[in-house]
């Protein structure tokens, strides 16, 4: 048995409280954060701030800012100063950040996978829930 269905079946059969105190919390939502697993999913090399925002759409130079900090206090990031003029810095994964590429490749796959069957489904919600 998979790791993770010993960990569903334990959950289903003891009645597991997530408490809010547990430390996998945080970093869940860290990981889980969208802009997070983009900003992964780019550092198959590393890469400094202008050229990651360039390949993500839509976020802004604050968000990223606080998304790469908070990927780096957490190991999944590590930043380094180039001895460049001006000072240049480089992103790159962590063996920890490398460690999340399977899993997050399972997630974007079935995301691709059910896309047209979840957005057929919100659309059905949408017409039936009031307004």
């Amino acid at each position: 048995m998979a790791t993770s269905e010993a960990v569903y079946r334990a959950i289903a059969e003891h009645d597991v409280v997530f408490r809010a105190d547990c430390p996998s919390r945080p970093i869940l939502d860290q990981i889980a954060d969208k802009w997070s697993m983009m900003v992964m999913a780019v550092l198959v090399e590393p890469r400094r701030f202008n050229e990651i925002k360039r390949r993500l759409d839509g976020v802004t130079q604050r968000v990223l800012t606080q998304t790469l900090r908070r990927l780096e206090r957490n190991g999944m990031v590590e930043r380094r100063v180039l001895p460049t003029s001006p000072v240049g810095v480089e992103y790159s994964l962590t063996s920890l950040g490398e460690s999340l590429r399977e899993p997050f490749a399972h997630l974007y796959d079935w995301t691709v996978a059910n896309a047209s069957e979840i957005q057929a489904r919100q659309r059905d919600y949408d017409q039936r829930a009031p307004r």
